[in-house]
């Protein structure tokens, strides 16, 4: 299992489906591109369990321009009072597929 930790910005993309995500550091990215290939369940798109303090959920990584954007989702922005522009530290644990 790998295990990244980072601290970073929270973002609020305005796409067709708007949607908050906190991007990964160029580091840690490419740690998880080395290994994406033994964790993608394909169109790059990564599984992995999010952790902000206590809270817990799983999502998947998004690919983009070189890094990967983790989505926070609405419930998990409200019960910890995150917005745009927060920083916040995250860990993120994936598994290899089988």
């Amino acid at each position: 299992m790998l295990t990244v930790k980072f601290t970073g910005e929270i973002i609020y993309w305005r796409g067709p489906a708007p949607f908050f995500f906190l991007p990964t550091p160029t580091k840690q990215s490419k740690e998880i591109k080395a290994v994406s290939n033994r964790l993608t369940y394909g169109w790059g798109c990564i599984p992995v369990t999010a952790r902000i303090g206590e809270t817990e959920w799983t999502t998947a990584l998004i690919p983009r321009e070189g890094a990967y954007m983790v989505p926070i989702k609405k419930v998990i922005r409200e019960k910890l009072g995150l917005d745009d522009g927060v920083k916040t530290s995250i860990i993120l644990e994936f598994e290899e597929k089988p």
